[in-house]
């Protein structure tokens, strides 16, 4: 019998960008270096259209999907801000509805709560 996914509001998939691949991956190690983060995911360079201070640009960037707990995020966002290459970076929290409970289980055991 398959397991059913459950229930947990307590992890998040954290979204930022950068231009670089080398920021992408300095930023991954070092979230999970200091257990802020389970997992990142660095996508493919990809393009980004936006408008900045009254401008619109198209660039190319890397996209980081972090795997971390609802708990750890505050500790998560506060290196992210000073760390990141960017002025103001995209960081996006975005909350699991469900998961599978031994994926779950192995997210909040390997990132540490800050106290």
């Amino acid at each position: 019998m398959r397991k059913s996914p459950k229930t947990t509001p307590k992890m998040l998939f954290v979204y930022t960008t950068v231009a670089k691949k080398t920021d992408a991956t300095r930023i991954a190690d070092r979230l999970l270096r200091e257990h802020l983060a389970a997992c990142v995911s660095i996508s493919a360079p990809t393009e980004s259209r936006y408008r900045w201070q009254g401008k619109l640009f198209r660039e190319k960037e890397y996209l980081l999907i972090i795997k971390t707990v609802k708990k750890a995020f505050a500790a998560l966002e506060k290196c992210l801000l000073k760390i990141h290459p960017y002025d103001c970076p995209e960081i996006v929290a975005v909350p699991t509805e469900q998961v599978t409970s031994a994926y779950a289980a192995w997210l909040q055991g390997q990132v540490k709560i800050p106290k």
